[in-house]
């Protein structure tokens, strides 16, 4: 759920005294661009060197994503930026990592990007989901769209980041897997599989992208049956994203959502 972004100068005294008591003095604020689902994304300069700061308002509906991703991340692998600090204060929850520099991917065909984002997503198949988060299921959360009977083929117990947007993922000398608001455990072959649409998003045929999946062995392995049902599964929740919402990147999402399940269902 997007909110209206505020400027870090516009939070309340006590919530700026907080990070100080964090960082030390903050020498400088820049509002971060991109991304709407927190009401605070900044990037500061401070006594103790660079930091990103991310919150929201205790009371709105992304807060318990905010608390979940505080809670994954020192589960995440090395990539992924380290969350410093996490503080509740005067109504407003905030998170403050480490400052990454890179650039957002590019997803387009033949990119160099696209063999770092594979060793990010590789050394994140590694990684079990914590049982003592309450982070929801695969199976789960695609329930309502599967094809009958068809949801339990998604369980598994590896940690899923589950919406691998090129501008989750930041480059420079490797690319980092950042944006931990929608964790899932269940089957390791899920992220590929998410990653494969937005490929085909960003101008991949589903050819070109199902063939930068398979060198992810987790997406070798998998029974074709559960690729194609997930396929299912993920274009009827597209299309209903999509009647939601006419955004064109929506109704895109949607179109190749679709043309990817058919081209699994072939296979």
């Amino acid at each position: 759920m997007s909110m209206p972004r505020r400027h870090f100068q516009e939070l309340p005294a006590e919530v700026l005294q907080a990070v100080a008591d964090k960082t030390g003095s903050v020498q400088s604020a820049r509002t971060a661009d991109g991304g709407r689902n927190s009401g605070i994304a900044a990037f500061l300069d401070t006594d103790n060197g660079p930091v990103f700061v991310k919150g929201v308002p205790a009371g709105h509906p992304q807060a318990p994503a905010q608390q979940r991703e505080a809670a994954i991340n020192p589960h995440l692998p090395r990539a992924c930026p380290r969350l410093y600090w996490h503080i509740e204060v005067d109504g407003w929850i905030l998170l403050g990592y480490e400052t990454l520099t890179g650039r957002q991917a590019d997803y387009t065909p033949g990119s160099p990007d696209l063999p770092l984002v594979a060793t990010a997503i590789a050394e994140l198949q590694d990684v079990t989901a914590p049982a003592d988060i309450d982070i929801k299921a695969a199976e789960q959360r695609w329930a309502a769209y599967a094809p009958p009977g068809a949801a339990g083929l998604f369980a598994g117990d590896t940690l899923l980041h589950t919406d691998l947007a090129p501008d989750n993922i930041l480059i420079d000398q490797r690319a980092h897997i950042i944006d931990w608001a929608w964790p899932t455990r269940g089957a390791a072959w899920i992220d590929p599989a998410v990653m494969i649409l937005r490929l085909m998003e960003a101008g991949g045929t589903a050819e070109e992208a199902d063939a930068f999946a398979r060198s992810l062995p987790s997406w070798q392995a998998a029974d074709p049956a559960a690729k194609a049902a997930f396929a299912a599964a993920n274009a009827a929740l597209w299309r209903t994203i999509a009647e939601e919402d006419k955004s064109a990147w929506k109704q895109s999402m949607a179109i190749q959502a679709v043309a990817l399940s058919a081209f699994l269902n072939r296979r």
